[in-house]
């Protein structure tokens, strides 16, 4: 386990405006809940509630991958009327405790949705 530092810092906190996730032409997640996980020069990743998701059209995959700085992270297909997209989300079940805000929320591949919007 490493945790955040100057060299790779790490900082989630409540994103302030409504996240929606669209796939297939409807909306798959819709909260006011996300949080907004920035580490190192990466692009910011919104993490939302299960609660908050369409969890009807996920299938858990058997894909797994391990980040140094949040834990272990399993995998979601999405599977709409018209259109599908493999381990298009991913959730760290049981994230270091550096990011524990981010246990039970999915995040979303921006490429293998139709858009993640955040109102402004």
């Amino acid at each position: 386990m490493k945790a955040p530092s100057a060299d790779h810092p790490i900082t989630v906190t409540p994103t302030s405006a409504r996240v929606q996730v669209k796939f297939g032409g409807r909306v798959v997640a819709d909260s006011i809940r996300a949080f907004t996980l920035q580490e190192a020069s990466y692009p910011p990743v919104q993490y939302i509630p299960r609660e908050d998701v369409e969890m009807s059209l996920f299938q858990p995959t058997a894909h797994k991958t391990y980040c140094p700085y949040k834990g272990d992270a399993t995998y979601f297909s999405l599977k709409g009327a018209d259109k599908s997209a493999e381990n298009a989300v991913w959730s760290y079940v049981d994230p270091y405790p550096a990011v524990k805000e981010i246990a039970g929320h999915l995040a979303f591949y921006p490429d293998r949705v139709d858009s993640i919007e955040v109102a402004k």
